[in-house]
């Protein structure tokens, strides 16, 4: 008959991680470089969309009109305005003409002169006028004609043909194509630790892929992100093959400067430590008669291949790494 001592599990254990670490890690997506939503600042009705989510385009390309038939017709106003302001100006410049030599030749009075000048300044200022008319018209006419500012891929389509365009409000997004890179938010606890050239490891789970890539933007500001200051990462041209915009990313930072975590009890351990089971998390410790003891614990952030342990192990309890067979409560156990 075996003894429990001749049955037991040959086991590994340790003891939780220190609580100091070198590297900062945070999550973010990826995007294209460049992003605009393309919006009119007239209102009317959209006479046609030329794309479709999905489609590529180039700059300068067509991707939808709006009803242009009123401005039109203020256009072909302005052109009449200006035709009669241009009749008015030739005739004030004739007068004007006429009675500097006049007055030249003392045939026509000062006073006369000045009125003439008069007439003939307020007529070129009228067709300066009606000319600056048109102008806006034609400027106005450009927003009825919708194109792409750069080569991209259409992203979102929000409006179609018959939709009411309002000044503002966006009717495609478009994303530069070929070159993307990483958004990511920072604590501001952490901020003051990282610069722009640092290097940095980016793991793309949905793809299973790494990139390094370095930090190329940090915003100066978390007003508008809850006390998180934003940083844009690089990603290398030569490393977006499978990439799409809105990927999750994990982003790993190296620093010089150990972080200080906000407990002395925080303990870290490794991800594959872990046991699951439904919804609940737990590791194997050693009871005091050498026998596995599943303990549930809470975990909180994962840090590369640590995951922190909120609560259910102590900083100084040892726990089971590895194992020759299978564990389960109860089952005697032999330390290596």
């Amino acid at each position: 008959m075996q003894t429990g001592a001749d049955t037991a599990i040959w086991v590994t254990v340790s003891q939780p991680a220190a609580v100091s670490k070198q590297g900062l890690a945070v999550s973010g997506r990826v995007e294209a470089n460049q992003t605009a939503n393309i919006s009119t600042r007239v209102m009317d009705y959209i006479t046609k969309v030329n794309v479709n989510v999905g489609d590529r385009v180039s700059k300068g390309q067509l991707l939808a009109t709006i009803s242009n038939d009123d401005m039109l017709a203020k256009r072909a106003q302005a052109e009449a305005m200006i035709a009669q302001a241009d009749a008015a100006f030739k005739n004030a410049q004739k007068d004007y003409d006429r009675f500097t030599a006049l007055y030249k030749q003392q045939s026509a009075s000062a006073k006369e002169l000045d009125n003439v000048t008069l007439q003939y300044q307020a007529a070129k200022s009228g067709l300066e006028a009606a000319k600056q008319q048109r102008n806006e018209v034609n400027a106005m006419l450009g927003y009825t004609n919708l194109t792409a500012p750069f080569a991209g891929t259409i992203t979102q389509k929000m409006m179609d043909a018959g939709s009411m365009a309002n000044p503002g409000m966006p009717l495609l997004t478009i994303e530069q194509s070929g070159s993307y890179q990483v958004s990511a938010l920072v604590p501001e606890s952490e901020i003051s630790l990282i610069n722009e050239g640092l290097p940095v490891t980016i793991t793309i789970d949905a793809i299973h892929k790494t990139i390094n890539g370095k930090i190329v933007q940090i915003d100066p500001s978390s007003a508008q992100s809850g006390g998180q200051y934003q940083i844009k990462i690089h990603i290398p041209d030569n490393e977006k093959q499978g990439l799409f915009a809105g990927m999750y990313a994990n982003v790993a930072i190296t620093v010089t400067q150990a972080i200080k975590t906000k407990s002395a009890d925080q303990v870290m351990v490794p991800v594959s430590a872990i046991e699951y089971k439904d919804e609940l998390t737990g590791l194997y410790t050693i009871g005091s008669n050498h026998t596995a003891l599943l303990r549930w614990v809470r975990l909180g952030k994962t840090q590369g291949s640590q995951v922190e342990v909120l609560s259910g192990l102590a900083a100084n309890e040892q726990f089971i790494v590895t194992a020759e067979g299978r564990l389960y409560n109860g089952v005697p156990v032999k330390l290596k």
